[in-house]
């Protein structure tokens, strides 16, 4: 902990261009021995524009930890195990992070970035939205700037499905920009995490968002694209997706909308056209056999375990059947309970499960549903975090057991029985 003051010291030296100040540490091996350098050591390593490194005031580092301390913010530094390794090995990583929330081990994650223009088109946000859905069922980490337009419709659509998403913001964690995305701000926090290398108190500058770009690209595998006009931030995340090796998607875009050129010159140029989250995921397949997934929603690892029971299933039939008479007569087949019934109510049907077939925690979503219920509401009743009671409520949704309604509204299609509670 001692030692982080000095990164957050070296973190804000200004005047020295990035690649320099990168030499500096190579040169020294820690902030701190460079704070403790004198004039002499920094002529050694640098010809000129060494004099920032002789102000060792460290006033600003204190203010800065002590915010982050109140806050409940963490701080990464280039040196930490969780910093991601795929931005560390980027031409010009950060040197801290500030993250609030928490940071999937993104080395062990398929983290794909969506992103796109503010002034989008209706499609263009029920693609990402769509698309970023789709993605999430099948096992990414999805990675947005939160901005408004398809930043803002590509993380709702992920916590839609239950995900995990990665806001990468241009300006400090304590500061929601656009004002009106406070609540998803809080919704990613709670599932995800927001991650900067802005310290607390950072405006949305405009110089900042070009900058921060190379973190979206940086901690991703690849770049997804959803309209993006000649002149954007987009294309400068792309630009630096393909500087740092990463895949690029696009999603085509009606040929005649500005907001869509930019984008569609892409294609043209070689990137991959995207129709579905699964034409993302699956170049990812390989490297995440354990948790990407097509978009029926079984990971390899499950289909693999599900063929086992199968087979598990199967020789205790075979089993049974080898069993005398008599020891068969006297232990019955279980009979399907009914776990659900038909409400009186219109628009209701009725059905037939095994209790097996939901899960402990879509069980306990089902009992907290009263009629119409706000998915807090669920979460406080039902005692399960949030990520979890989102990723029920879908399964549920697909099931066709929860409907859902404007406003984060969950309304039950069917109810369970007394007996089956």
């Amino acid at each position: 902990m001692a030692e982080l003051k000095y990164w957050v010291w070296f973190s804000r030296i200004r005047g020295i261009p990035r690649q320099d100040l990168l030499a500096v540490l190579e040169h020294f091996g820690s902030p701190e021995e460079a704070y403790f350098a004198g004039e002499g050591e920094y002529r050694h390593i640098l010809e000129r524009g060494w004099e920032p490194l002789l102000d060792k005031d460290m006033a600003e580092s204190r203010a800065i930890m002590r915010k982050c301390d109140e806050e409940g913010y963490t701080l990464l530094t280039l040196n930490d195990s969780m910093y991601p390794s795929r931005l560390r090995n980027i031409y010009d990583p950060p040197f801290l992070l500030y993250v609030k929330g928490r940071l999937p081990n993104l080395s062990e994650e398929a983290a794909v970035a969506v992103v796109g223009t503010r002034r989008c088109t209706p499609y263009g946000l029920v693609t990402a939205e769509k698309l970023s859905y789709e993605m999430a069922r099948c096992g990414a980490v999805v990675v947005t700037g939160m901005a408004h337009g398809i930043d803002s419709a590509a993380a709702r659509g992920a916590l839609r499905a239950g995900g995990r998403v990665v806001g990468v913001l241009g300006n400090g964690l304590d500061i929601v920009y656009p004002k009106s995305n406070e609540a998803l701000y809080d919704d990613v926090a709670s599932t995800g995490a927001l991650i900067t290398e802005y310290p607390p108190g950072t405006p949305p500058d405009g110089r900042n968002f070009p900058v921060r770009n190379r973190i979206l690209s940086g901690i991703s595998l690849g770049v997804t694209l959803v309209e993006a006009p000649e002149r954007s931030g987009a294309l400068i995340t792309a630009a630096s997706a393909l500087e740092q090796g990463r895949d690029v998607f696009v999603v085509p875009g009606n040929i005649d909308a500005e907001s869509c050129r930019g984008s569609n010159s892409l294609l043209r140029e070689g990137a991959y056209p995207v129709f579905s989250g699964w034409d993302i995921m699956s170049q990812y397949e390989s490297m995440f056999p354990d948790k990407v997934r097509d978009i029926s929603g079984k990971s390899v690892r499950k289909l693999e375990e599900d063929a086992k029971q199968s087979l598990v299933e199967g020789e205790m039939e075979a089993a049974a059947k080898l069993r005398p008479k008599k020891e068969r007569a006297e232990r019955p087949e279980p009979s399907t309970k009914k776990v659900i019934d038909k409400r009186e109510e219109p628009g209701y049907s009725e059905i037939s499960v095994d209790p097996e077939t939901l899960t402990l925690d879509e069980r306990s979503v089902l009992k907290a549903l009263d009629g119409r219920t706000h998915m807090d509401d669920i979460i406080l009743r039902s005692g399960l975090p949030a990520q979890t009671v989102m990723s029920a409520l879908t399964m549920l949704e697909i099931s066709g057991l929860v409907a859902q309604e404007p406003g984060k509204m969950f309304v039950p299609t069917f109810r369970f029985t007394n007996q089956a509670r």
